[in-house]
Parts: C-alpha cells; structure tokens; sequence
C-alpha cells in the first residue's frame, strides 16, 4: 500500500508539473495520447522538422474499472466466489525526448498494475526519422520515407496492439478488453519502416525472442522475425482503407511470450479462476493462451475502414508452433470483428460492439473454443478523459470435464473511466 501510495504521489507531482508546459508538447512524428492518437497506427511519417532542441514530453496515465461480472462452470472444480466493486486503479508514466533533428526516445514505466502494484519499465526505444547526426542530408531521399526503431520495445505484430489497453493506456480501445488471444510482446531489436505517399507501408525486423534479458544460459538465446506490408489511404474527407497482412515467427526460442508478454494483466478480474486464486498471480483471467513454447509462427491480417463515423476493425489471425517436448505442431486461429459509430460535433462520442473466437488445438488435447461478445460506449469529456461501459458475455467449449473452464462462462458489466495526457 505503501507504494501505491507513492507511485500515485509522483504520479501526481508529474500531472502538475507538466500543466506548466502544456502550451508546447508537440513532437514530430508522434502518436498523440490522446483521443488525437485514435485510429493512428505506426507513428506519421512527415518531414516537416519542428526541432530546435533538446525537449522532453512528460505524459502519462490513469485508469479505473468498476466491474460487476458473473461467472459459472460446470463445478468440477470450485471458482473463486467474486462480487461488484472497484479494481485496482492503474498508471502509466511517459517520456518522450525529442534528441536531435529526426531522433527521439521514448520510455514507458508502468506505475501500478494488475500483476505489479510497484513501478516497473515496461521498454522503450529511440525512433529515427533523419540521419542527419551522421552528416546533414544523409540518405534524405531514402529517409523521407523510412522510420528506424531500435530498444527493448513493444513489437510491431499485426494492428491490433494498436488498439489494445496497454496497462492505464487505455484511450485508444473503444472497449474495456484486449481480444482473448492478446498477441502482445517486448523484446531487444530493431524495426525498417517505409511508408509511401500512395499509401503503401511496409515493415521489416528482427529482435532477440526474449522476453526477460539476461547474459545467462547462452544457449537459450534465438531469434524473431517480424514483417508488415499494407496499404492506408485517407481517400477522400468521408472514407480511409487500411490493409495490412503481418508475420511474427521464432527459431527455437527458449520461450516464446507472443500470447503471454503483457504482465499488467487482463480487465476481467477473477473470472473463471480458482478458490485460491489472487489479483496479482492470476492475472491474465479471461485470456487464452496456447502455449506454443519454443517455436511459432503467428500471421494476422487486419483490415480497417472508416466512412464518415462509422468503422470496422477486423483480425484474422492463425497461429502454428509447439515445444520441444511435443512432435507435432498444433494450431490455434482467432477471428474478431469491430463495429464503431462515433458522433457528436467532434466524434466525442461513440456507441460499438466486437465479436471475438478463438479455436485451438490446447496443449491438454482437447479442441476448444472460446467466444466474446462485447457492447460498448463511450463518452470523450474532453480529449484527455474518456468514460466507458460495456457489457460483456464470453463462454468457453471443447474442455474436458475435470477442466476449470468445462460449461465455462462469464457476464456482466464494466465501466472504465481513463485520463491520458
């Protein structure tokens, strides 16, 4: 508590200290955290520069979720008894450092979560847009078009971590969960973006395929590759495109953390656990992970439209890997689909719902199936205060009767109010 009480301190101390500022926090090439940041992707490409120099961006977080959520199985094995009521409220604190024309850091530290009530840096990286602290006007041509991303960083795989709630970051998800398979990770590499005028985009990386660095068991070490190609276009003041198609695939990797890196945890607190369950150590409730362990190879495809206020976001994904100790692969696919109406005089609010599926092959044998159905909206109080309800249904199949999540299922309704600056 004692923590909690100083991280929320700080936090505080760094919300007043910024308002002094706020009349210039404006970065090049950067995704705003606020409701100007919906529906942007990887970061804008312009190369128009407004540096001049060295300035920092303190920004950051906060979020709290009231949930009234019931769950049920077929009582083979007892749940843990859970009632309505606050969760724990979450925090986020950001730098953002804009170095040198064209260079800029970001860093990330979770403040308080679900999984760590104490502080902890989720990662961060230095972006290059310019290579002029090589020698004015290197590679222009080149660099015009292209991003550099190098750090210990959240991985470029697929557009729906785009949208996901990143711990307190929460602004940029019209709803209160992340999809059930959360394809989320940070590992050491580096990313190549080339964005094109005609609306053309293409990724290429490479990282470590750890989750937690250490120089120990050097044998344990591998590799990831990660690739995106696209297409988005705002084609006229109505409508924009999206489409993009990306692939994240491992060697032999001591543990591959694609399904299982995000330790802030889930927004559904408890559910379908056990008696002895806690907040902190059971914190991925309502997720699914399968457990590919030491190889996989994850594709998604994401397409996004907006016409006026209306948009879809879909996720197409499948999933193939194993671990060393099983002959064969085994598959797992998900399938999700978002319907958003935003409105008001500034699309200040918004009314949506997703539809979520996931069917895998599970390491226990069984062929299983989990379904989500969420309905949401939304209220923007300004652009850096965001309140959400949703109502949420999600049932499980497929398990085996001496299962947790045998008859396995859970509704009820969350709200979400978030500030993001």
């Amino acid at each position: 508590m004692k923590k909690l009480i100083k991280s929320s301190i700080f936090f505080i101390a760094v919300l007043t200290a910024t308002s002094f500022y706020a009349q210039n926090r404006n970065l090049d090439n950067y995704r705003q955290p606020d409701k100007n940041g919906i529906n942007v992707f990887e970061a804008p490409k312009d190369t128009v520069s407004t540096f001049t120099d060295v300035k920092v961006r303190v920004g950051g977080s906060s979020t709290l979720q009231f949930q009234s959520l019931d769950h049920e199985n077929s009582g083979a094995v007892a749940l843990k008894e859970i009632g309505t009521n606050f969760n724990l409220a979450t925090a986020n604190l950001d730098l953002d450092v804009a170095l040198y024309d064209g260079v800029r850091m970001h860093l990330r530290t979770y403040l308080s979560s679900r999984h760590h009530p104490e502080p902890y840096v989720k990662g961060g990286y230095f972006q290059i847009d310019k290579l002029d602290f090589i020698s004015e006007g290197f590679l222009s041509n080149f660099m015009k078009h292209a991003t550099i991303k190098i750090g210990h960083m959240e991985n470029n795989y697929g557009d729906a971590h785009f949208r996901r709630s990143d711990n307190a970051q929460t602004i940029y998800n019209p709803f209160v969960g992340n999809l059930i398979m959360d394809a989320f990770t940070t590992e050491v590499g580096a990313e190549l973006y080339y964005q094109c005028d005609s609306g053309l985009l293409g990724m290429i990386g490479f990282t470590n395929g750890k989750l937690n660095q250490a120089v120990d068991n050097p044998d344990t070490g591998g590799a990831s590759f990660l690739a995106k190609l696209g297409y988005d276009k705002q084609i006229n003041n109505d409508l924009r495109l999206r489409l993009t198609g990306s692939l994240y695939n491992t060697g032999a990797v001591r543990t591959s953390y694609l399904y299982s890196a995000d330790r802030t945890g889930s927004r559904y607190y408890l559910v379908l656990e056990g008696e002895d369950a806690t907040t902190k150590g059971n914190f991925r409730s309502g997720r699914y992970n399968p457990n590919f362990g030491n190889e996989i190879t994850a594709i998604m495809f994401n397409p996004f439209v907006k016409y006026k206020g209306l948009e879809f976001f879909g996720t197409i994904e499948t999933s193939k890997g194993k671990s060393n100790s099983e002959t064969e692969e085994r598959t797992a696919k998900q399938f999700a689909g978002e319907l958003i109406y935003r409105f008001g005089n500034t699309e200040n609010f918004y009314l949506g719902t997703r539809y979520n599926k996931v069917d895998a092959e599970d390491a226990s044998g069984d062929d299983v199936e989990i379904s989500r159905f969420q309905l949401g909206a939304g209220w923007f109080m300004t652009n850096n205060i965001l309140l959400k309800l949703e109502y949420v249904s999600q049932k499980h199949d497929g398990y085996s009767a001496t299962s947790i999540f045998d008859e396995g299922k859970f509704n009820g309704l969350m709200a979400e109010a978030v500030i993001s600056f």
